[in-house]
């Protein structure tokens, strides 16, 4: 299908690459065929899948006379880092909210907002989820009072906005299936906002990609994000109303959160550290590495029996691995 796409910024290096695991599929992949969709490589500093959503984002936000970007997300945020970059690449102010108490040390992801000249307002766990909101606002009136406006982008870039990342991304796997012979597929990704999957998810309805899109929860549960990924699809579709909303079908693997966001059990370390001396291929504790270890568990249960080749969205996030460092063994 044929897309009017609104305008985005060339931020990200696209496309990525898709790359086939050969010794993974041999120890995990019970006969099936293992991919990788690179989008840990769209940049160094932007490395992840947050940046396809913020090259819409932005360029909505310097269209309509937004001068700044508020975010949130938590301490580790990928999406937070993201934004502060793209602010220092583009001139626009970025202002980060992030849930946590303020570390006596930056590291991993929250060193690299403070280099990339982000404000940071920390805000303690409570605090954060029960005034979320209100601190949007809050801040969104103080930079009214100064003669400034600023764009509120939700956790994530998880909208109808950022939806368009993906769905230009499905663009590019449809070329990735051709080139490779692949002629359907199950496609997997770590899901922590919906953001992504709701932009995969779409985007496989609209090019009439061969494949079947999973979410692997990484916080919440299944209910939510069926209904996230309905209603940032919803959003979408009321923002670009000349298109029409596809029928779409969800689909979440829940049962891998662990004991929660961002806390990865002792497996989850092993499995990093075995993949990465495997393929060379380095996966985070908080996102993919849940993700990834959620899909071996349903390859090992038959749940993508019926189809031979398995793509896994590799979103990024290897700065949060630094600030976990002491999990691993040596």
């Amino acid at each position: 299908m044929s897309l009017a796409y609104p305008r985005k910024l060339d931020l990200a290096c696209t496309p990525t690459p898709l790359q086939y695991l050969e010794r993974a599929s041999q120890r995990w992949g019970r006969g099936h065929r293992l991919w990788v969709k690179r989008d840990d490589l769209t940049g160094c500093t932007l490395s992840g899948n947050k940046v396809r959503k913020l090259e819409f984002i932005a360029a909505h936000a310097l269209d309509n006379d937004y001068d700044t970007l508020i975010t949130c997300g938590g301490l580790q945020s990928n999406h937070a880092r993201a934004t502060a970059f793209v602010g220092a690449q583009t001139g626009l102010k970025v202002h980060l909210l992030l849930r946590g108490d303020t570390p006596a040390q930056a590291d991993g992801n929250l060193l690299l907002d403070h280099l990339a000249g982000a404000t940071v307002s920390c805000y303690p766990k409570a605090q954060y989820v029960a005034e979320i909101d209100d601190l949007f606002r809050h801040w969104q009136q103080h930079y009214a009072a100064a003669g400034r406006r600023a764009l509120a982008i939700p956790t994530g870039g998880s909208d109808g906005i950022g939806a368009w990342g993906y769905i230009s991304a499905c663009e590019e796997l449809a070329g990735d299936f051709a080139r490779e012979g692949i002629e359907s597929a199950h496609i997997v990704t770590a899901s922590g906002s919906g953001g992504t999957q709701a932009g995969l998810t779409l985007g496989v309805a609209l090019h009439q990609l061969p494949a079947t899109v999973w979410g692997v929860a990484v916080c919440d549960d299944e209910s939510y994000f069926l209904n996230k990924v309905a209603e940032d699809a919803n959003d979408w579709a009321n923002r670009y109303q000349q298109l029409p909303l596809p029928d779409i079908e969800p689909r979440v693997l829940d049962g891998y959160v662990g004991r929660g966001y961002g806390i990865a059990e002792d497996h989850i370390f092993d499995l990093i550290a075995d993949l990465a001396s495997l393929e060379g291929l380095v996966l985070d504790p908080v996102y993919t590495g849940k993700a990834f270890a959620g899909m071996l568990a349903e390859i090992e249960k038959g749940r993508f029996a019926s189809c031979r080749d398995i793509v896994f969205v590799h979103t990024g996030g290897i700065f949060g691995v630094f600030a976990q460092r002491d999990r691993f063994n040596s």
